[in-house]
């Protein structure tokens, strides 16, 4: 089905199948991801050129995932007030100019600030593209949509550091910059020839009722969102951190970095697949599960094959893990104020993804790293019971989810339900 059959059928009110939604987003995603990919490494390196030391560095390659959780929340009411298409030319536009600023800076001041906008970008691009399709695909189809589009993104951000080691070569870290810039353009291009939804609109809500209305929502599915993505954070600082430790090599360190990206991305679909068919819990608990197991063992690892072991685990983990918090985000949103909800439910996963690394850092500057493989395995670990405790099953009839929210309005679904189970 082609992009135009795709939106005949939107238009029609008819079911839009998966395939057609693969020239307008899910390639574009992959864009996106490829030119991020490719960058995120070089990003450090820009700040040594500029002078930096090796800690300011860290911390100004850390201010990408705070520009994102600082905007996740407004970014909820660009989507609501501007609609799919605006917010992702705005984001798109930001991440230009951010870019820009990274490639051109003079100082590290100005390198800091396109790291912000950087983060602003993802945050609004993340979300548009979110809702749209939580807006268009049924929901027994929504865990392979999106599960899809973050295996693209994954995908893309795999390439990335091999297609762009070319530029890197001949024109130094700004050449990976100039393939992201060049990546944010044409996929913004590309996405923002979707046709806008109209539900997503709601203009009669704050920012702060949405996020006091849904506050259970956020304090207990939210809880899990939070320690799903200091996990999934966590092993691109620690996993590093460790190969040192042991003494492995940087060929082998980026060699095992590949083998378990590479099962996390050829993961994506069928996480998706049994995200539908087996329920949001029985997707969330195993991945936390194998993210609890592969931190635990991690500070047994001494060799590169263990330590790859170790890898891989939290490579299926995540991949495993594909989709999750978005699919779970998308079926409990009010509908009438799905773009302001889903910006909180976003901020309570970034959060984690902003505060994993950073307490990985923490921990092993005032204990030794084992420590802080032991305190992700114990967090990951609790988010397996979050999930297990909140998180729905299989959506459809009859679901608790749907009974829920059957529940009329006025009466308040949390206070329907004596049950936290049954609410969602």
């Amino acid at each position: 089905m082609s992009e135009d059959v795709a939106e005949r059928a939107l238009t029609a009110g008819e079911p839009v199948r998966l395939r057609s939604l693969t020239w307008s987003v899910f390639v574009p995603m992959g864009l996106y991801g490829t030119g991020a990919g490719a960058a995120a490494p070089m990003y450090a390196l820009r700040a040594l050129d500029l002078g930096a030391s090796v800690g300011s560095a860290g911390v100004i390659v850390a201010l990408g995932g705070l520009g994102m959780v600082l905007t996740d929340l407004p970014a909820g009411r660009i989507v609501a007030r501007i609609g799919e298409r605006g917010a992702i030319g705005l984001g798109s536009l930001l991440g230009l100019v951010g870019i820009l600023a990274a490639i051109l800076a003079p100082s590290l001041g100005v390198l800091a600030a396109g790291m912000l906008l950087n983060g602003a970008a993802g945050a609004v691009w993340g979300l548009a593209r979110q809702t749209y399709i939580v807006a268009v695909m049924p929901p027994a189809d929504r865990g392979r949509a999106l599960s899809t589009l973050a295996g693209a993104h994954r995908l893309g951000f795999f390439c990335g550091p091999f297609l762009g080691a070319g530029l890197v070569h001949s024109m130094g870290p700004n050449g990976a910059l100039w393939l992201q810039c060049a990546t944010t353009v044409l996929a913004g291009f590309a996405m923002v020839a979707i046709r806008d939804v109209d539900d997503t609109a709601s203009g009669e809500h704050t920012l702060r009722s949405v996020v006091v209305e849904n506050r259970r929502l956020l304090g207990t599915l939210g809880s899990a969102a939070l320690l799903t993505g200091a996990a999934r954070a966590s092993r691109q600082a620690l996993l590093p951190l460790w190969a040192a430790h042991i003494g492995l090599s940087p060929t082998t360190t980026s060699l095992i970095f590949g083998v378990s990206g590479a099962v996390d991305v050829l993961m994506s679909y069928p996480a998706g697949v049994w995200l539908d068919r087996r329920g949001r819990r029985a997707t969330g608990v195993p991945s936390m599960i194998c993210f609890a197991v592969g931190y635990a063992v991690l500070p047994w690892t001494g060799t590169a094959l263990t330590m790859g072991l170790a890898a891989v685990l939290l490579g299926l983990a995540n991949g495993i893990s594909n989709g999750l918090i978005m699919t779970v985000g998308a079926d409990v949103a009010p509908e009438d104020r799905r773009a302001e909800f889903l910006g909180a439910w976003r901020l309570t996963h970034d959060v984690g993804m902003f505060a994993g690394p950073i307490a990985v850092g923490v921990i092993s500057s005032v204990a030794v790293l084992g420590a802080a493989a032991f305190a992700l395995a114990v967090s990951a670990a609790a988010g397996a019971v979050a999930m297990y405790r909140w998180f729905p099953g299989v959506i459809g009839v009859g679901s608790h989810l749907d009974r829920a929210r059957a529940v009329p309005p006025e009466t308040g679904s949390a206070a329907a339900c004596t049950n936290d189970r049954e609410w969602l």
